[in-house]
């Protein structure tokens, strides 16, 4: 690897890793992993991206992103969360990405206790709401490091609070879009869940179907329709386009999806290999995958809210809880409801 324009200590700090181990990956020398090598070159990827923080002399933090999800959804947090950085000012905010698209829960813990040795000055996390995970969350408040929970929660954690959507809210918004537009019709509805351990998907679910419930006790369809959920994809397309072939090869009567795990392109294509209509397909996140759905019409909208305004108020947070702030007034993201004809 070539030199780089930063010190190694800048490098090693970014990275997680000693500045000997850095520096034996700038020579070219034996004995290193390759994946080391790939996560020093990473560090200096995010540090080129972030370099105007560099320069700034405001008060330092150093903060993290933990996040299990898929490349889509992750990678647009990261683009979210590197736009911000300057409008942090006067503080100077530096950012590390741990991010996994599949993993364990004890994979996930160890990445949040490695980091109470790293150090780090905060950490925003998209996690699963187990034992485990709020346990590791509380070990990090007991070591002065506080936490963020972003798009799901961990509420019986010690974390400083919860940045993302309103996620029960967004179930009854997908549902009466989906009643509005089914109408008298009593077509069965899948809903594709990428993981029950998340709190914020389990919330959305219990929205809508809730909502649905209700919507029975006006004159509505929805207290009748039979509703198919599908889960543990964790949003992969590989694995939810064979869960919905199978789900739909089984239930003819299928003809609307709440997506709220994510693949839908993955969605989209079982339906057309079956040869099989959607009347309606209500999904989540203005990702490119589903940016792309929305120009072709092939889903019919989707729950959004901005992803800049999360990253800024998670980042304003973290700030506050360490004395850096005061007065950052938190509330639940608006959920905006995207179109083919009002995308942003």
């Amino acid at each position: 690897m070539a030199h780089s324009r930063y010190k190694v200590r800048e490098i090693a700090q970014q990275a997680g890793l000693s500045e000997a181990t850095v520096d034996r990956v700038l020579h070219n020398r034996p004995g290193v992993r390759e994946g080391t090598r790939a996560e020093v070159a990473q560090a200096i990827i995010d540090l080129d991206k972030q370099q105007s923080q560099l320069r700034l002399a405001g008060r330092k933090y150093l903060f993290d992103v933990v996040m299990q999800a898929p490349p889509r959804f992750s990678g647009a947090f990261r683009e979210a969360v590197e736009a911000v950085l300057p409008s942090l000012a006067p503080a100077v905010v530096r950012i590390r990405f741990h991010f996994r698209e599949t993993g364990s829960v004890p994979a996930m813990v160890d990445v949040l206790d490695k980091l109470i040795k790293r150090p780090s000055h905060g950490i925003i996390v998209k996690s699963p709401d187990t034992p485990e995970v709020s346990d590791a969350i509380d070990r990090l408040t007991e070591a002065g490091i506080p936490v963020v929970t972003y798009a799901t929660d961990v509420p019986g954690s010690s974390r400083v609070g919860y940045v993302g959507i309103e996620n029960r809210a967004a179930g009854e918004t997908a549902a009466y879009l989906l009643e509005q537009w089914l109408y008298n019709t009593p077509s069965s509805v899948l809903i594709t869940l990428s993981s029950n351990a998340f709190r914020g998907e389990e919330e959305r679910e219990m929205g809508f179907r809730g909502a649905l419930r209700r919507s029975g006790s006006v004159g509505g369809f929805g207290s009748q329709r039979t509703l198919i959920d599908i889960s543990e994809s964790e949003g992969l397309d590989t694995t939810v386009e064979h869960l919905v072939l199978d789900t739909l090869e089984r239930n003819p009567d299928i003809e609307a999806v709440y997506s709220i795990g994510g693949g839908n392109t993955a969605t989209v294509r079982a339906f057309e290999k079956l040869g099989r209509s959607c009347r309606v397909f209500i999904a989540h996140d203005l990702d490119e995958d589903n940016r792309q759905l929305l120009r072709d019409k092939k889903i019919s909208a989707v729950l959004e809210h901005d992803l800049r305004s999360d990253a800024n108020l998670a980042c304003r947070m973290l700030i506050q809880a360490r004395g850096g702030l005061s007065g950052v007034t938190t509330a639940m993201s608006p959920i905006r409801i995207i179109t083919p004809y009002n995308m942003p």
